[in-house]
């Protein structure tokens, strides 16, 4: 499975943003990065959970003030 095909990449382009960023960066500091982007990546999924919760109780109250 190609990981970045949304972003319409191929692997060339992957291995050179990983160089890139390993430039920019140092190798000490992307085990760092990575568990940021990680924490990061679990507090959006945890934000977008209750929001789509909230809208679904949102509608159920709808649903039963109709009735």
């Amino acid at each position: 499975m190609n990981t970045f095909a949304f972003m319409n990449l191929g692997p060339q382009e992957g291995m050179l943003i990983f160089v890139l960023v390993l430039l920019l960066f140092g190798a000490k500091k992307l085990p760092e990065l990575a568990r940021g982007l990680g924490k990061s990546m679990g507090e959006f999924k945890k934000a977008r959970q209750e929001f789509e919760d909230e809208i679904t109780r949102a509608q159920e109250d709808i649903d039963v003030k109709k009735s």
